[in-house]
C-alpha cells in the first residue's frame, strides 16, 4: 500500500512539474523576439540630429523608426493620462483593472479597459480583438514584457507605435506632422494635446470633435498642475495654445539625398530607416538658396537644372548635398532628378588627373612644352575652345587654360588604355565600356562621370597631399575612397612607401589649377588676404550640355553641375560662365583660410630645368632654373629643342666647314622648334627667334625646313558634299622655318599652285590614295601620302 501511494505521488509530482514547465515555456516564448514589423518612414537627419526630410512608409503611414529617447514631458503627460502607476506595476495594474470591471458592470457596457501602457504596447504589436479572453492574454504578455524590457524601453515602444490620428503613427511623426517641430521642442500644451490622442485618435481630424479634444487636453493640464508637475501659470498659458489642425508638410532640405538613399536601400524590414547623415543643415540651406538664386537667372536661357555638393577633405563626408533645384510643382523642370548621382559627360574635368599621372610617371615636368597645333589622329580632330593654337604651351598653362589639343597630345603620349586603368583604380565606376570605346576622346569628356565620384576623386588628391607629411612621407591606400553621407569609421592607416599618385605630382597639379582666373574678378582676388586660395577646374561637355566646376582647398572640395537633365544643350552653357560663379559663392560660405598645402619636398628632387622648354636641361640649355620636381622627373626627357648651330661672325647666317673656315664659325646654342610648332608659337611669343637661314653656298643637312600641318602622312580623310551636291575641298596647311619663302604645291605630280607667307591651299581630290609634294625656293622637298575616303563605300 505504501509503495502504491509513493508511486501515485511521484507520478503526480512529475506531471505537475511537466505542466509547470510547459506553462513556463509558453510564458517565456509568448513574446516574439521583435514586437513590431510594420514598415517605417525613411527619416534623414543632419549631423546634429536635425530633421532634413522624411518619406511616408510603404503602407501609407507616417511612422518614424523606433526612438529610444522619449521626452520627459511626454512621459509625464502620458503617465498622468493613461497609467499613473506605470513606474510601479509589473505590467498589470490590478487596482485599475478591478475599477474598470466595476465601472463596466455598473454601466452595463465597456467604459474603461483598465489597460496599462505595457498592455497597450502588446495590443499595438499583436492587434488582438478587444474581448475578455484576449485581455487576459495581453496581461500575460505584458508581464512577460516587463521581465525583459525596462520601463524606459516600454515607454519608447509605446511612443514610437501609438496611433495619433489620420495616418500618423508614433510621437516623432505626430510632433512633426501637427506642429512642425521635434518632440523635445514642444510646449506643455502641445505635448498634452498629443498625449490624449492615442486614447481617441479620431479627435485630431480638422473640424471634427475639436471641443472634445480641447476638453481632454485641458483636463490633462489640470491633472499635471494637481500633481505639481507644472505650475498654475504654465497650466493657464498652455490652455490658451491652439490645438493641432491640418497636418503640416515635413522639412524637405535634402530631398534628392533622401531619394538616393531610398532608391539604393536593400529590402530589409528589420533595417533601421533612420539615417543620421554628415550633412550640416545650415550649410545645406545656404547652398540651396544659392542654387535657387542662380537658377532664376539661368532658366531665362532655358537652363533648368543645377546641383552642388560640398565635401570635407579629411573624412570625405558630404556637408551639403543639393542634387538639383526642387520644384515638384513644375514637372517640366524635372527637378526630382538627382544629378549628383547621374552619369554625365565631364568635359575637361579629367585633365588634372592626366597631368598628375604624367608627372607621377616622369613623362613630363610641371612646365614641359606640349604641342598645340592642328591635330588629326585616326580621324579624330580635337580643337581648342577658342579655335586657336599656341604652337607649344607649358603643360601647367595648358591645364590652367584647359586647352584641348595639348590634353589630347598628352593622352596620346600617356596612352588612353593606361589612363583608363588609372581612373578605375582611382574609384571611377561609370566607365562601362572598354577603353577602346572611348579612345583619346576620354580626356575631353568622351566618357561619363558623376558629380559624386568626380568630386570625391578631387577630394582624394587633396587628402593624400594633406596626409603625406602627417604620415611622415608615406601613403595610405584607403585615402582613395568614395564620399560618404553618413558617418563611417575609417580603419587605421596601413601605410605604404608609394601611392597611386605621389604627393609631389598632386602638389604641382593643384598649383596649376590655382592659377586659373576667377570669373568676374580677373586677378584682383590675389590682393585680398581674406580670400581663400582655391585650386579649381571647369568643364564643358560637347554641345554645351553640361557645365562643371570643382574647387579644392586643404579643408573642403566643392563640386557644381549646371545643365538640363534632358540633355539639351544651350548657348553659353559653359563651366566658366554657369558653374564657376556658383562655386566661388559657395566657397564664401565656408570658413576662410589662407593656409595651403605644404610642399612635399621629401618626395621631390631639385634639378636644373630648361627655362624655355620646361624639360630637364640638356647640354645646350644655357638658361636654366633650379626646380623641385617629383622624383620621377629624373626619368623625364632632356630638352629636345636646344641644339648647337654654326653661324658666321655676323650671326645672320648658318654656315658649315664646307663654305667657311672653321676658325670663323661661331657655335651658338639655339632654341629651335619644329616648323609646324614654330609657325604658331612665334605668333604668340614675340621673343622667339627663328633659326637663321643657310648662307648661299652652304648646304642644309639638318632636314626639311617645311612641315605639313594638315594633312599628315597616312591620314584618311572624308570630304563631305556641299549643299548643292558637289564634293567639298580640303584645306591643306604647311609651315616653313623661313618667313616669306615660296612653296610650290603638287598633287599626284601635277602642279596646283604656290603660296608665300601663309601656306594654305584648297584641293579637291577624288576618292583614293594621293601624293602631296611641296618644294620651296631652295629646292627642299617634302612628300606625303594620304587617302580620301568614298562615302558610298
Amino acid at each position: 500500500m505504501q509503495i502504491l501511494k509513493k508511486l501515485w505521488y511521484n507520478r503526480t509530482f512529475r506531471l505537475g512539474g511537466m505542466v509547470l514547465l510547459a506553462f513556463f515555456i509558453i510564458f517565456w516564448f509568448c513574446l516574439p523576439a521583435k514586437l513590431f514589423h510594420n514598415p517605417t518612414s525613411y527619416v534623414l537627419n543632419d549631423s546634429d540630429g536635425n530633421l532634413l526630410g522624411a518619406s511616408i512608409a510603404k503602407d501609407g503611414q507616417w511612422r518614424f523608426p523606433y526612438d529610444s529617447i522619449v521626452p520627459a514631458k511626454f512621459k509625464q503627460c502620458i503617465i498622468a493620462f493613461e497609467d499613473k502607476r506605470f513606474e510601479h506595476h509589473i505590467g498589470i495594474d490590478f487596482l485599475a483593472f478591478g475599477r474598470a470591471i466595476r465601472q463596466n458592470l455598473n454601466s452595463r457596457h465597456v467604459t474603461s479597459g483598465g489597460s496599462t501602457i505595457t498592455m497597450q504596447v502588446i495590443r499595438l504589436a499583436t492587434h488582438h480583438p478587444r474581448n475578455f479572453w484576449y485581455k487576459l492574454v495581453e496581461m500575460v504578455m505584458a508581464l512577460r514584457l516587463e521581465i525583459t524590457y525596462g520601463k524606459d524601453e516600454i515607454m519608447a515602444l509605446y511612443a514610437s507605435n501609438a496611433p495619433f490620428g489620420s495616418n500618423v503613427v508614433g510621437l516623432d511623426a505626430a510632433s512633426w506632422r501637427y506642429f512642425g517641430r521635434s518632440p523635445d521642442k514642444l510646449s506643455w500644451g502641445e505635448m498634452a494635446a498629443l498625449a490624449v490622442l492615442p486614447n481617441t485618435p479620431s479627435l485630431v481630424h480638422p473640424g471634427k470633435n475639436r471641443n472634445i479634444l480641447l476638453l481632454k487636453r485641458n483636463r490633462l493640464l489640470d491633472k499635471l498642475y494637481k500633481n505639481s508637475i507644472i505650475d498654475s501659470n504654465t497650466a493657464m498659458l498652455s490652455k490658451l495654445e491652439p490645438m493641432p489642425d491640418r497636418p503640416v508638410p515635413l522639412p524637405e532640405y535634402a530631398p534628392h539625398l533622401l531619394g538616393h538613399i531610398i532608391s539604393n536601400s536593400v529590402e530589409n524590414v528589420s533595417a533601421d530607416t533612420r539615417i543620421n547623415s554628415t550633412i550640416k543643415i545650415a550649410l545645406q540651406k545656404q547652398v540651396t538658396q544659392i542654387l535657387e538664386r542662380h537658377h532664376t537667372v539661368l532658366k531665362a536661357n532655358h537652363i533648368n537644372n543645377i546641383a552642388a555638393i560640398v565635401l570635407d577633405v579629411e573624412t570625405g563626408n558630404a556637408l551639403a548635398y543639393a542634387g538639383n533645384i526642387y520644384h515638384p510643382e513644375d514637372p517640366q523642370l524635372e527637378s526630382s532628378v538627382d544629378v549628383i548621382s547621374a552619369p554625365r559627360s565631364p568635359g575637361s574635368t579629367l585633365k588634372p588627373l592626366l597631368y598628375a599621372s604624367m608627372l607621377h610617371d616622369g613623362l613630363i615636368l610641371p612646365h614641359s612644352l606640349v604641342p598645340d597645333i592642328p591635330t588629326q589622329i585616326a580621324g579624330y580632330q580635337p580643337e581648342n575652345f577658342d579655335l586657336g593654337y599656341d604652337g607649344a604651351v607649358p603643360a601647367s598653362k595648358a591645364l590652367a587654360r584647359s586647352l584641348n589639343v595639348p590634353a589630347v597630345k598628352m593622352l596620346q603620349k600617356y596612352k588612353y588604355e593606361r589612363f583608363y586603368d588609372f581612373l578605375k583604380k582611382a574609384g571611377v565606376t561609370t566607365l562601362k565600356q572598354p577603353s577602346d570605346f572611348y579612345g583619346l576622346s576620354l580626356i575631353l569628356g568622351g566618357g561619363e562621370n558623376t558629380l559624386w565620384e568626380l568630386t570625391g576623386t578631387y577630394a582624394d588628391m587633396a587628402r593624400v597631399l594633406s596626409h603625406y607629411n602627417k604620415y611622415n612621407g608615406k601613403y595610405d591606400p584607403d585615402d582613395y575612397h568614395s564620399p560618404v553621407y553618413s558617418p563611417v569609421k575609417h580603419p587605421k592607416p596601413q601605410l605604404e612607401k608609394t601611392g597611386l599618385l605621389d604627393a609631389g605630382s598632386i602638389f604641382y597639379t593643384l598649383e596649376a589649377m590655382e592659377e586659373v582666373m576667377r570669373p568676374g574678378e580677373e586677378m584682383l582676388w590675389q590682393q585680398f588676404e581674406s580670400t581663400q586660395r582655391i585650386a579649381w577646374k571647369t568643364g564643358t561637355s560637347f554641345g554645351f550640355r553640361d557645365g562643371w566646376a570643382i574647387g579644392i582647398t586643404p579643408k573642403y572640395v566643392v563640386g557644381i553641375w549646371v545643365g538640363n537633365t534632358t540633355g539639351e544643350g544651350r548657348p553659353g552653357l559653359t563651366g566658366i560662365n554657369t558653374a564657376a560663379p556658383v562655386l566661388f559663392e559657395i566657397f564664401r560660405l565656408l570658413p576662410v583660410s589662407r593656409d595651403w598645402f605644404e610642399k612635399p619636398v621629401s618626395e621631390m628632387v631639385k634639378i636644373k630645368v630648361c627655362h624655355q622648354s620646361g624639360y630637364r636641361a640638356g647640354l645646350y640649355c644655357n638658361d636654366t632654373d633650379d626646380m623641385w620636381v617629383p622624383v620621377a622627373g629624373l626619368k623625364s626627357s632632356v630638352c629636345p629643342y636646344h641644339q648647337l648651330v654654326h653661324l658666321d661672325r655676323s650671326r645672320k647666317w648658318q654656315v658649315n666647314s664646307n663654305c667657311v673656315p672653321p676658325d670663323e664659325i661661331v657655335n651658338q646654342s639655339w632654341f629651335v622648334l619644329p616648323p609646324a610648332i614654330e609657325y604658331y608659337y612665334k605668333s604668340r611669343n614675340y621673343q622667339y627667334q627663328s633659326l637663321p637661314p643657310f648662307r648661299k653656298g652652304c648646304g642644309d643637312d639638318t632636314g626639311s625646313p617645311m612641315e605639313l600641318i594638315y594633312p599628315k602622312s597616312g591620314a584618311k580623310i572624308y570630304v563631305p558634299l556641299e549643299v548643292d551636291g558637289t564634293r567639298g575641298r580640303i584645306i591643306c596647311n604647311a609651315a616653313h622655318v623661313q618667313y616669306g619663302v615660296k612653296i610650290f604645291w603638287h598633287l599626284d605630280n601635277q602642279y596646283i599652285g604656290e603660296t608665300a607667307k601663309f601656306h594654305q591651299i584648297a584641293i579637291n581630290p577624288l576618292p583614293g590614295t594621293h601624293v602631296l609634294t611641296l618644294v620651296d625656293e631652295a629646292g627642299s622637298t617634302l612628300k606625303i601620302m594620304f587617302t580620301v575616303l568614298d562615302k558610298e563605300k
